[in-house]
């Protein structure tokens, strides 16, 4: 039906003709297409730790560390370069091969970026790949992080570009999109994905995966997100104790498997949301494409399945932790 290789012209209704498809053919098209670019059975453990928490100035409807949420989070200040050190350790002796780090920034100041660049160059010494989500990026602090060795930056486009504007007022949709061409552009790789089910349409979840699928490149990571209604979020307040605020399983995977074969040399990471789902519905991501997950027990500020939950699903599965894929050049000892 598809090609195995990359394509960047699909049309919205060629990606809303997969939405339809009959759910056991999406799902053997998908896999088919997951096993011809990736290892079967093989899952990346990757873990994301929050290292500056609270007070962001964005009003995204879905997080509770924006300064505008009454989610009684506290702003903190950057974590020491000694404390993410001592994480990503922990991390390494859990599994990850991979280390995210946010900060609740609507961009990164610059007295901040040397701090960074130790963060970025530590943990690629412990040969564990490395993730950065600091907000938007100019074109020289991209070059600042690729001259560091960051290996991924993530920057989520969230939603389609109609529903945009309804999740955040506070940049645009062309905003999202001019940070991840910095980063295309300084050589590091593009982290970019979305969230499903804050109040969106299929429509949408199709002008989404249409978003990423044809950007110059696809992101070589593509995060598929299950909302956690926050209390004290608008979209947590607005869809708590209604239909919507529980995302159909069988839709999520759609998602999930559509976004497989529309970007299929991409990891597709299940990520937050994970702690409401069912084993069957994470098992049904894996068999859709899904090759990539956040382990631990917090994503960031919410509750996530954990690594012992996550050890016991692999084992019914199957699957087996992969290994890092960008080997540490070791710049520093040489």
């Amino acid at each position: 039906m598809n090609s195995l290789t990359a394509r960047n012209d699909w049309t919205r209704a060629e990606i809303a003709a997969l939405f339809d498809l009959s759910f056991n053919d999406l799902m053997f098209e998908a896999q088919s297409i997951h096993r011809a670019n990736f290892p079967r059975n093989e899952v990346q453990l990757s873990t994301l730790l929050s290292i500056k928490t609270g007070g962001c100035p964005e009003d995204c409807g879905y997080c509770n560390q924006s300064a505008s949420a009454e989610s009684g989070l506290k702003a903190e200040k950057l974590m020491s370069v000694q404390a993410v050190m001592q994480a990503a350790a922990q991390a390494k002796d859990a599994g990850s091969s991979r280390f995210c780090m946010g900060a609740a920034w609507r961009n990164p100041k610059e007295r901040d970026m040397p701090a960074i660049v130790q963060m970025v160059q530590g943990v690629r010494q412990m040969g564990m790949e490395t993730c950065m989500t600091l907000g938007m990026l100019s074109e020289g602090q991209a070059k600042v992080l690729a001259d560091a060795g960051l290996d991924y930056y993530n920057h989520n486009i969230d939603t389609s570009p109609e529903h945009y504007e309804k999740v955040i007022t506070t940049r645009t949709f062309g905003d999202r999109l001019e940070t991840l061409e910095n980063v295309r552009n300084s050589g590091i790789n593009v982290c970019s994905g979305g969230i499903v089910g804050m109040g969106e349409t299929r429509e949408d979840r199709v002008g989404f995966l249409h978003a990423l699928a044809v950007l110059p490149a696809h992101p070589q990571s593509v995060p598929i997100n299950a909302l956690v209604p926050v209390k004290g979020t608008v979209l947590g307040d607005m869809l708590a104790d209604t239909p919507l605020a529980k995302i159909d399983e069988i839709e999520f995977v759609r998602t999930v498997a559509v976004a497989r074969i529309v970007m299929p040399e991409s990891m597709v990471r299940l990520s937050a949301g994970r702690e409401s789902m069912s084993e069957a519905c994470q098992a049904l991501c894996f068999m859709a494409g899904a090759n990539s997950i956040f382990t631990g027990d917090k994503l960031l500020t919410t509750a996530n399945a954990g690594d012992n939950a996550d050890a016991a699903l692999f084992a019914k599965l199957g699957v087996v932790p992969m290994q890092a894929e960008v080997k540490v050049a070791m710049e520093a000892a040489e």
